[in-house]
């Protein structure tokens, strides 16, 4: 597979004073067109560092980025340009302007010396704009905006650049979690409709996980595991990265769970819609779910209409599933009550 970007024994850090300051090192990646790549790690392990280095904004400490075989140190700022775009969470003062015409600068590496957009530029444009659903402030003004729509149109301003590589580092950070994922399944679209490479740093692991073609992952040691999603769920690298104390994530279901279980074990069955909704509710007050009835301090059936439980010293019922985390916060202090939940 022919890789448009490529990085080799990349180190990543700052010099500063005199003084170097290494943040990553030994970082070998690449990435090919079409292809979305989300870069994974906790906070202020390097992400944000390497996004720069990758896009130029910060030189490398030593190794070498390279795009289409070239070094990015030699290309032109013209040449950068036409091959790579970057969105930053900063926020970027542009001045007063309406919104599309943020979008418009996008094209500039791409028109003649007049400067002066062509009828195709601005088709490619207002496609930009409609890409990240943003028609509706494409006449505002930029500083009129909330951080969430401002992000919006500086991806399409990305977007209209066309480049061979874009970097995204936390693109969704302001956006609401609906938003967010039509925002992401949306660059995994234009990788594939445009032939572009998209790499983007993320904190929602779980989204991450369900939508890039591969997985680079930066664990608490710097060290780099390469992968698609699942191959890195299934070797341990996931949950060793995001792990704690805590909590540990659960391969299974990409999800994070409560590792303490200070009251005992629950047996969850029933209506199997509700049994998954069910067990969250015993996990997240404490209890450990489990297989077997019989090792079962609380034993919860889920029915069409709401939920039985046998516990404590009888039987129990409720409808909702806030009336099941009042029974099992009872069942805890060990203070049941006979009369009906309410």
């Amino acid at each position: 597979m022919t890789q448009i970007l490529e990085a080799r024994d990349l180190v990543v850090g700052y010099r500063s004073h005199g003084s170097t300051r290494t943040v990553l090192s030994h970082i070998n990646v690449a990435i090919a067109p079409g292809e979305l790549v989300c870069l994974l790690g906790v906070n202020g392990i390097g992400k944000s560092t390497l996004m720069r280095t990758l896009a130029r904004m910060e030189p490398p400490l030593a190794g070498s980025v390279e795009i289409n075989g070239t070094d990015i140190i030699r290309m032109s700022q013209y040449d950068l340009a036409r091959n790579v775009a970057i969105v930053l969470t900063e926020r970027v003062a542009v001045g007063v302007m309406p919104a599309f015409k943020l979008v418009e600068l996008g094209r500039y590496p791409h028109v003649g010396w007049s400067g002066l957009l062509s009828d195709i530029d601005r088709d490619i444009v207002r496609n930009a704009i409609i890409a990240v659903g943003a028609e509706h402030l494409a006449h505002r003004e930029i500083n009129e905006l909330s951080d969430g729509e401002r992000q919006r149109i500086m991806i399409a301003r990305a977007l209209a650049q066309r480049p061979a590589v874009l970097l995204l580092d936390e693109p969704a950070a302001f956006l609401d979690v609906s938003a967010r994922v039509e925002m992401i399944a949306t660059l995994r679209q234009l990788a594939r409709e445009q032939n572009v490479a998209v790499i983007l740093s993320s904190h929602d692991l779980e989204l991450s996980l369900r939508t890039a073609d591969t997985i680079w992952l930066i664990d608490g040691a710097g060290r780099m595991h390469i992968g698609a999603p699942e191959d890195l769920l299934a070797d341990g690298s996931v949950a060793a990265a995001f792990s704690g104390p805590n909590i540990a994530f659960s391969a299974g279901d990409r999800t994070f769970k409560i590792r303490s279980h200070p009251h005992g074990k629950a047996f969850v069955d029933g209506s199997k819609e509700r049994v998954g909704m069910a067990r969250t509710v015993l996990e997240r007050e404490g209890f450990e779910i489990t297989h077997s009835p019989e090792a079962a301090l609380v034993v919860v059936t889920m029915t069409a209409s709401g939920w039985d439980a046998q516990g404590g010293n009888g039987h129990y019922q409720g409808t909702t599933f806030a009336d099941l985390a009042r029974f099992v916060r009872q069942q805890a202090k060990a203070t049941f009550q006979t009369e009906p939940l309410s």
